[in-house]
């Protein structure tokens, strides 16, 4: 392999973790806002 190609994997192959961990992330992160249920107890307003 050249050094060229070398390269180039290595920046796709560290690319490809970055947005893997970046979905993570978003996965991860607590939504903001009002959470609006209705249930058997009732309505249900939790703040978020």
């Amino acid at each position: 392999m050249t050094r060229g190609v070398l390269v180039g994997l290595v920046v796709v192959l560290a690319a490809g973790v970055g947005v893997l961990a970046w979905q993570l992330h978003e996965e991860r992160k607590q939504p903001d806002g009002v959470e609006i249920s209705i249930g058997d107890h009732g309505l249900s307003i939790e703040k978020k």
